[in-house]
C-alpha cells in the first residue's frame, strides 16, 4: 500500500498544473454548496429567533391564514374579546382596528396603514421587543397624537418627521409624540404603522370594527392549546366554521422551517451542478492519465502487478485529488459564506450571520472523495483490464 500511495503522490506532482485545475474545480463546488447552506442557515436563525423572542403571542385574525397568506372572511366584534380574555392561560387580549389612511407631511401624500389600540394594551401587543426610539408612548389622554414606525418617520417622505412634528391623517392634523425603534425582518410592518389611540382611530377610519386581536399566553407550552380554543369560542359566536385563525409562533416557525428545507434543497440542487461539471473533469483528467501511462502500466503488470493494484493506485490518485479539492472547498466556502453575509448586511441593512456546522464541513468533504472516486472508478478499471504485452509495446 506504500508503493501505491507513493506512486500516486509522484503522479500528481508531476502533472502539477493539470491536477491543480482539476483540484480547483472541485473545491469551487464544495465551497458554492457549503457557502449557500451557510448563508441560508443563518437566514433561517435570523428570522426564526425573531419569532421565539415572541414565543408566548397569539396573533387572532377574521380568516383563513398560513404563513404568508391570508383571506379576510370578515371582522371581529366585543365579545370576542371578550371570550377571548376569559380563556385560562390568557395573561392579555388586545384589539387592534386598523385601515388604510392617506397620509400627508409637508406637502406629500401616501397611503399609509393607521391602527388604533387601547394605550392600556401596548404592552401586550409591543411586550418587551418594540421599544420607543424617540419619544414617548401613547397615553389615555392624548388626543390626535400618534406614534409612528421607523420607516416612515425616516423613509416614505424626502423631509425627515421627529417627534412633536404635525402630520395629516385622513383629513385631521396629528402631533407625533414618538417613533420607534427599527425592527426589520418579521416585525417590519411595525416599521411601517402608524398607531393612534383608539378613541381617535373610530372617528378617523369611520368603523370600530376589530381587524385582529394580539393575545399573550402566560405558558408558552399552552399556547398551541389556547389557540384552539380561542378559534373553537369565536367560530360558535358568529355561527361559521375556519371563520378565525389563530396563529401561534410555534405554528409559523414550523412553516418556516419547511420553507427553508425546501429553500436549502434548491440551493444545494444549483450549486451540485458545478460539482457534476467537476466530476466530468476529474474523469477527463483520469483518462488521459491513464493514456499517458499505458506503457508504465504494462511494465508494472509484467513485474507482477495485479489488476487489483493498478485499480487500486489510480482510484487513489483520484481520491487524493478529491481529497484535497474538498478542503480546499470547504475553506473557500468558509470564506465566501462570511463575504455573502457582509454583502448582504451592507446592501439590505440586515445582519445575516454564516452558519458553519461542522457536519455540513465534513460532507463537503465526504462528497467530495466519493465524487472524485466514482468519476475515477471507469478509468482505473480501464488501466487494470489492460493486457501487458499490449500496453508494454505502446508508444
Amino acid at each position: 500500500m506504500k508503493d501505491i500511495f507513493l506512486l500516486a503522490y509522484r503522479d500528481i506532482k508531476e502533472r502539477k498544473a493539470r491536477t491543480s485545475l482539476t483540484l480547483m474545480g472541485i473545491a469551487v463546488g464544495i465551497a458554492a454548496v457549503i457557502a449557500l447552506m451557510s448563508v441560508g442557515y443563518g437566514f433561517e436563525q435570523s428570522v426564526t429567533g425573531e419569532l421565539v423572542e415572541m414565543a408566548d403571542l397569539i396573533f387572532v385574525m377574521p380568516g383563513k391564514a398560513n404563513f404568508g397568506n391570508y383571506m379576510e372572511l370578515g371582522s371581529f366584534n366585543e365579545r370576542d374579546l371578550k371570550d377571548v380574555e376569559r380563556i385560562g392561560g390568557v395573561k392579555e387580549a388586545a384589539a387592534m382596528i386598523s385601515g388604510m389612511e392617506e397620509v400627508e407631511y409637508r406637502g406629500e401624500k401616501t397611503v399609509m396603514r393607521v391602527i388604533g389600540i387601547d394605550t392600556r394594551d401596548i404592552s401586550a401587543i409591543f411586550g418587551e421587543v418594540v421599544k420607543t426610539g424617540d419619544g414617548r408612548d401613547l397615553r389615555d389622554n392624548d388626543h390626535k397624537a400618534c406614534l409612528i414606525g421607523h420607516s416612515i418617520a425616516n423613509d416614505y417622505f424626502d423631509e425627515e418627521i421627529g417627534v412633536n412634528d404635525r402630520i395629516n391623517i385622513g383629513g385631521s392634523k396629528f402631533r407625533v409624540v414618538g417613533v420607534l425603534e427599527k425592527q426589520g425582518g418579521f416585525r417590519s410592518d411595525v416599521d411601517s404603522s402608524i398607531y393612534i389611540t383608539e378613541r381617535d382611530a373610530k372617528s378617523i377610519l369611520g368603523n370600530d370594527e376589530i381587524a385582529q386581536i394580539t393575545v399573550r399566553v402566560r405558558d408558552i407550552g399552552e399556547a398551541e392549546l389556547i389557540a384552539e380554543e380561542i378559534e373553537e369560542r369565536i367560530d360558535e359566536n358568529h355561527k361559521l366554521d375556519d371563520f378565525t385563525s389563530a396563529m401561534t409562533m410555534g405554528s409559523a416557525i414550523a412553516q418556516l422551517k419547511t420553507i427553508f428545507t425546501l429553500l436549502q434543497a434548491v440551493l444545494v440542487a444549483i450549486a451540485s451542478i458545478s460539482l457534476i461539471v467537476a466530476s466530468i473533469g476529474i474523469m477527463n483528467t483520469m483518462l488521459m492519465s491513464v493514456m499517458e501511462r499505458t506503457h508504465e502500466i504494462g511494465i508494472m503488470k509484467a513485474i507482477g502487478a495485479k489488476n487489483r493494484n493498478v485499480l487500486s493506485l489510480f482510484l487513489l490518485e483520484s481520491g487524493m485529488v478529491s481529497v484535497a479539492g474538498g478542503v480546499c472547498g470547504c475553506v473557500l466556502g468558509i470564506i465566501g459564506a462570511n463575504v455573502i453575509s457582509i454583502g448582504i448586511g451592507a446592501a439590505f441593512g440586515e445582519a445575516i450571520p454564516a452558519i458553519l456546522r461542522p457536519e455540513v464541513l465534513l460532507g463537503g468533504i465526504v462528497v467530495a472523495v466519493i465524487v472524485g472516486v466514482m468519476s475515477g472508478l471507469y478509468p482505473a478499471r480501464k488501466a487494470s483490464k489492460m493486457s501487458p504485452v499490449e500496453a508494454v509495446r505502446y508508444e
